[in-house]
């Protein structure tokens, strides 16, 4: 560290969020970089599961070793800079400008985030499994780290078992990026496109490099966002597992639909009079829709394809009996 020049940011006012940006919903982000700011590298990251499982003092002290190799490479002309993307500030974004600027209140990391997609909502441009479902998680293709290791793969099941990931490998690229750190990582990997089939993942295992391909199971980029602080994601107050095709077929739904089974209703869904579903009834359609390219369950749906605060009719079989029941959505307003 004493060979570091340390900068706490407190306020995103002039900050080019272009040049850094990251998923504004982690515990904490570290930049490693040099005075031209050529970034060298990331620290941080996080999973819907924990906010800090990923970061710890022995990981971010091979980060900081690891910076320190590069930028003796950058003073030996022996690290070319990338291009540098678009400058981007927050003052271009009015909503933000209104809610904190005109206030002259702080500019934070999770309000930029939320308010570029508030943005993009009205402007037409929302992605919702890019923008809302950021930071896939790698467990989901079977990673497992090591992680006080850095990219020391502890265990490999399901796609990456597959693709020939291996225990004790090092994973050194995503995509063609090269990563250092899980931040890294976990910034290439939210860059692969949500229709993606596979994605490259190079490790490095006994001297030598092999690049693998792994497949990517449909909605491998889904994760739970309630803990996101996301204005535009659509609150439904319950969720649902999807039924298998047989219970579908016993049940007299369509197989291909997305029928599901209510597995929780969260407590605000009564204070708020969003729903009266009940826990084991089963959602087979919302507005008429009971099919899918994607969504495999109805809340899954209601989130890719409503707009937070939209009322819609859900198709719900209660036993026997079907009933046609209104759900209120709510826009979650942001804690300070």
């Amino acid at each position: 560290m004493s060979q570091y020049v340390c900068v706490r940011i407190i306020r995103m006012d002039d900050i080019d969020i272009g040049l850094f940006e990251h998923d504004r919903n982690n515990t904490l982000y570290f930049y490693i970089l040099n005075a031209d700011e050529q970034i060298y590298m990331r620290y941080g990251g996080r999973d819907s599961r924990s906010a800090d499982g990923y970061l710890n003092l022995a990981s971010i002290e091979l980060a900081l070793k690891k910076g320190l190799e590069l930028h003796e490479l950058h003073k030996e002309g022996k690290l070319p800079a990338p291009p540098r993307p678009k400058p981007v500030f927050a003052r271009e974004y009015p909503l933000l400008v209104e809610r904190t600027f005109a206030r002259n209140a702080c500019v934070e990391c999770h309000l930029i985030g939320d308010y570029q997609n508030m943005h993009r909502e009205l402007d037409g441009t929302l992605d919702k499994p890019k923008h809302l479902w950021r930071s896939p998680d790698i467990r989901t293709i079977g990673i497992e780290l090591d992680v006080p290791r850095g990219l020391v793969v502890k265990e490999a099941t399901g796609p990456a078992a597959a693709a020939g990931m291996k225990s004790g490998d090092t994973v050194t690229a995503v995509n063609g990026q090269t990563v250092y750190t899980f931040g890294d990582l976990q910034h290439a990997y939210d860059q692969t496109p949500r229709d993606a089939a596979s994605a490259k993942f190079t490790v490095a295992r006994n001297g030598e490099n092999a690049e693998l391909t792994v497949q990517l199971p449909i909605r491998w980029w889904v994760t739970d966002t309630r803990w996101r602080q996301s204005s535009v994601d659509p609150r439904t107050y319950f969720d649902s597992r999807p039924l298998s095709s047989e219970e579908k077929t016993a049940r007299g739904l369509k197989p291909g639909g997305f029928a599901s089974e209510v597995t929780y209703i969260d407590r605000f869904a009564q204070a708020m009079k969003s729903h009266e579903l009940q826990k084991g009834d089963i959602v087979f359609g919302v507005d008429g829709v009971e099919t899918d390219p994607v969504a495999n369950t109805a809340d899954l749906y209601i989130k890719i394809h409503k707009r937070a605060g939209d009322s819609m009719t859900l198709g719900v079989l209660r036993g026997t009996e079907r009933i046609e029941m209104p759900l209120k959505t709510f826009r979650m307003s942001f804690r300070k």
